[in-house]
């Protein structure tokens, strides 16, 4: 019993196709997670300029209030 050449042909294609989708899934979810980290090490940085930025005009808030000597003799 001979198999036909043509089907053998059509499976190693759909089993080839098959291998490039599941390749090309795994590398988009590599770059989505490694995105995630970048966005989540980002907010994290805002967050904390932020608390600096407050912190910084706060202390110049309070400290605008100028104290001057005055030397009468």
């Amino acid at each position: 019993m001979k198999i036909p050449r043509r089907k053998i042909i059509g499976r190693n294609e759909s089993g080839m196709a098959t291998l490039v989708f599941i390749m090309l899934l795994a590398i988009m979810m590599i770059l989505v997670m490694v995105e995630s980290r970048a966005l989540f090490r980002l907010h994290r940085e805002v967050k904390f300029l932020e608390q600096q930025q407050t912190k910084r005009l706060d202390a110049t808030h309070t400290n605008s209030v100028a104290v001057t000597k005055s030397d009468s003799k």
